[in-house]
């Protein structure tokens, strides 16, 4: 699966729920959140506050060093 800013938060944990450890790392603790499996990664991280590309990056450093 190729993930984007556009993929919603709940496509990313059905994909790997490692992901949630990322996103809590990078100051985004409601995962979790009802609400929150809609939105797009972009979306999330302007409710937060954060800089997408960045956590874009640390979730791609996460996925490369997986093993499938």
């Amino acid at each position: 699966m190729e993930i984007t800013k556009e993929t919603t938060m709940g496509q990313m944990l059905e994909y790997d729920m490692g992901i949630a450890y990322v996103l809590m790392q990078c100051g985004m603790h409601c995962v979790g959140c009802p609400s929150s499996i809609a939105e797009s990664l972009e979306e999330a991280c302007a409710v937060h506050g954060l800089d997408p590309d960045a956590v874009m990056a640390e979730i791609e450093a996460y996925l490369s060093g997986r093993v499938e």
